[in-house]
């Protein structure tokens, strides 16, 4: 069972309104130096055994309020001591998962090296959930034995938020699609977007919207519109790195754009092989600004360097879009459920661009009556692709089903289970949310199913069944 632990925190602003930063400021400056040495000290003593380095996240809090320094006071003029004290007053500590630690999934891990003949090291992503009701990204790392055991890596205490890379690149066709499904004035963005390459920065970008804006003064209300909606966007894909040191269990990928201010939520990884041999890990999840969803995908080679980006077209909308671990007939392939009911599929000639889904499922069995969906991407056998499903039937109660789709034309469905793989029963019924049991993905090792899974919204485990036997009920053969 993986629980919660409520001491593995990162250091966040907090910042309050302008005339509380104002105030507390000019206590911070009244301060005697002696005054402010004890104080930092008492910090320090209290808080930096429980991070990896504390001072760079003080002085970076510090950044956020100085503007708001009185006339005649700047950063220079303060003694390092006293831009720490400010920095920690607007600092506070976030228990990312304090309230739970769930929706795992998991995928083979990119490094295999040393490892035993017949084994699979893996990382599994689980979604942790902490004050608030924030949802961020955290890993696991462990081994799965020759003979099928799984051993967990033991987490670290620590946590470390990543580096936002300050100069991101975009793609041009995609962000110009993205910006005409949003609705925006099109002769003012085909003005922004005519002066940058195929491929193009974030400075790049700065310098085209800076010149569009000085160029049209007084702006309208039009283009100032049009101008945000480009900012709004290009802050929505954004680039993270770790540090190659860092454990797995030590990395965290925590809302960073305003679009998922309130959460990253349920990401599906999956390990997709391109046609050349080329290995990406993709992962399609839930962003939550505490009123609206949206889809995105996050795209990585390491689990060091991630790309976080916005998907376009028509069904790009809803939530458990899960996409294929390979091309299907030459065109990407995707599971979702944009009715919020039904199990749907879509294809595409890009990864990032989604329309004209078709249903391949409905409710049908007493522990689905009320909608249905996926538990993660479909898994390449070879008697079709194996899809994990979860169903909501009577009381809200969540069940893990399983249904075969045929290899070549994945519209169509060769078996289903007639009764749940997983069902919530005695303390698994208990948490956050009663009654659930549900995944983000499992993967085949030798002739087992694994299937890591949530228990009740509160925290995870794993399961394992033979394929052999999956497979014969899904098909019908002994």
């Amino acid at each position: 069972m993986l629980a919660p632990e409520s001491a593995r925190v990162i250091i966040r602003p907090f910042i309050p309104p302008p005339n509380l930063i104002v105030s507390t400021l000019g206590r911070a400056l009244a301060l005697e130096e002696s005054d402010v040495l004890q104080a930092l000290e008492k910090v320090l003593a209290e808080f930096k055994d429980r991070h990896f380095a504390i001072e760079p996240l003080l002085l970076r809090n510090f950044e956020k309020v100085m503007s708001f320094l009185p006339e005649g006071v700047t950063p220079l003029s303060l003694s390092r001591e006293r831009v720490l004290l400010i920095g920690a007053l607007f600092s506070g500590e976030y228990a990312l998962e304090s309230a739970a630690l769930f929706n795992p999934s998991i995928v083979p891990h990119p490094d295999q090296t040393g490892v035993p003949e017949g084994g699979l090291r893996f990382i599994m992503s689980l979604r942790a959930t902490g004050e608030g009701h924030i949802s961020s990204i955290e890993f696991r790392a462990g081994m799965i034995a020759a003979d099928g055991s799984i051993a967990l890596d033991h987490p670290s205490r620590f946590v470390t938020q990543p580096e936002i890379i300050p100069d991101p690149s975009y793609e041009k066709r995609s962000f110009r699609l993205k910006l005409a499904e949003m609705g925006v004035c099109e002769d003012m963005t085909h003005q922004v977007m005519a002066a940058l390459d195929e491929h193009f920065t974030r400075s790049d970008l700065n310098r085209s919207v800076g010149t569009m804006r000085d160029e049209n003064q007084p702006a309208s209300h039009e283009l100032t519109h049009t101008l945000e909606t480009i900012d709004w966007l290009a802050d929505s894909n954004y680039e993270i790195r770790f540090s190659k040191d860092l454990a797995v269990s030590e990395r965290i990928i925590f809302p960073v754009s305003a679009n998922e201010s309130n959460g990253i939520e349920d990401a599906r990884f999956v390990r997709f092989i391109d046609d050349d041999g080329t290995v990406t890990y993709y992962a399609t999840y839930t962003a939550y600004n505490g009123h609206d969803i949206l889809p995105q995908m996050i795209q990585t080679k390491d689990f060091l360097h991630f790309h976080v980006l916005t998907l376009n077209g028509d069904a790009v909308q809803n939530k458990g879009m899960a996409l294929f671990p390979r091309k299907v007939g030459g065109r990407f392939a995707m599971l979702s459920r944009q009715d919020n009911e039904n199990l749907l599929i879509m294809f595409s000639d890009s990864p990032h661009h989604w329309s004209d889904p078709e249903i391949i499922m409905r409710p049908s069995m007493l522990w689905d009556l009320v909608k249905v969906g996926n538990c993660g991407s479909p898994i390449e056998t070879e008697a079709g692709w194996l899809v994990l499903t979860h169903g909501v039937g009577p009381m809200r109660k969540y069940c893990i089903g399983a249904i075969l789709l045929d290899l070549e034309d994945p519209t169509k469905l060769i078996g289903a289970l007639d009764r749940p793989l997983l069902s919530p029963e005695g303390k698994e019924r208990e948490g956050y949310v009663p009654n659930v049991v549900y995944s983000c993905g499992g993967l085949i090792h030798g002739r087992e199913l694994i299937l890591p899974y949530a228990v009740s919204d509160l925290a995870s485990s794993i399961a394992t069944v033979s394929l052999d036997d999956l497979l014969a009920a899904l098909t019908g053969t002994p």
